[in-house]
């Protein structure tokens, strides 16, 4: 069973969608029909209640994440990156020995969970904003409120 709901952020709603083994979405554009409550998306309520307070969270809700094992590669190392801090696209691809910053790319478009899982950590070489599926002036809203200075247009 998929369990929905919603969460009202400082950057506009947010919706969730899991299973019984953790959560599968969570985005600023993907709506859903049906809104039921599971324990997984109480979890992540309390997550983004306490990163939208400008604190680190010091739990992650259960997450089941579905894709390639590549793409799963990819989105693990976005996780090691703290809170406060940004990586490229290529210096992921050297992390992990990929030899393409944009198939990086490719896999950091797909990332299921927004900030849980923190794309928008990712920057370009030269330190400017690049897309971000959530939006452009999300991601800098979400690097800002962490504290991270961001170049201007």
């Amino acid at each position: 069973m998929v369990y929905t709901d919603t969460y009202g952020s400082p950057l506009g709603k947010i919706f969730l969608a899991s299973d019984e083994s953790g959560l599968i979405s969570l985005s600023f554009t993907q709506h859903f029909s049906e809104n039921t409550a599971g324990d997984v998306l109480g979890t992540a309520k309390k997550w983004l209640d306490v990163y939208f307070s400008g604190k680190v969270p010091n739990f992650t809700p259960a997450l089941a994440l579905k894709g390639t094992s590549f793409q799963l590669r990819v989105w693990n190392a976005l996780q090691q990156i703290p809170y406060g801090h940004t990586k490229t696209y290529g210096a992921i691809a050297r992390d992990l020995s990929c030899r393409s910053a944009q198939a990086i790319g490719q896999a950091v478009r797909r990332n299921p969970i927004a900030i849980i899982i923190p794309c928008h950590r990712v920057i370009g070489i030269n330190g400017s904003l690049t897309g971000y599926s959530e939006g452009i002036e999300r991601k800098a809203a979400l690097l800002k409120l962490e504290g991270i200075k961001i170049p201007p247009c």
